[in-house]
């Protein structure tokens, strides 16, 4: 039986939040770097922009689904993981490939998570993605939330 969690959407106050974060990011106001991975819809075709957070690990960049059916997720599928990754450094956006990695090179990605982002695995529990912040816990996401490595294109 498929587990009822890969289906989560990213909850309403994400995506309003996800909105004020890129306004802020255009108008040159966040004290922070906001990588924004740019997609087409699988619709639409239209560019669709999310904020995320990329973790590295041995030289490797990864991005979580921390919401399995959110749209995003869906839009890189469609795509076959064609994307462009702006690292919002000032730096020029980069072509690049998701891939989506396997279950052991997940969980080691997954239990980091909650240190990587704690803000981020806070929402997750709160909408019952992740059980509690322990590495244990987001190790068991592996084949529930996607994970994906950033290749070059």
């Amino acid at each position: 039986m498929t587990d009822p969690r890969r289906a989560i959407r990213a909850p309403k106050q994400l995506k309003e939040m996800n909105a004020g974060l890129l306004e802020q990011r255009d108008r040159g106001e966040l004290p922070f770097t906001l990588p924004v991975l740019t997609v087409p819809g699988r619709r639409s075709g239209a560019p669709r922009h999310t904020p995320l957070t990329v973790y590295a690990l041995d030289g490797r960049r990864y991005v979580v689904g921390g919401f399995p059916g959110a749209d995003w997720i869906r839009n890189v599928r469609a795509a076959g993981g064609h994307a462009t990754l702006d690292p919002g450094t000032g730096a020029e956006p980069e072509a690049v490939v998701l891939t989506e990695v396997g279950d052991d090179e997940a969980r080691t990605v997954l239990a980091a998570w909650p240190e990587v982002t704690p803000q981020g695995a806070e929402i997750m529990i709160e909408n019952e993605v992740a059980r509690d912040a322990s590495p244990e816990a987001f190790a068991e996401l592996a084949g529930v939330c996607p994970v994906f490595r950033i290749d070059p294109a």
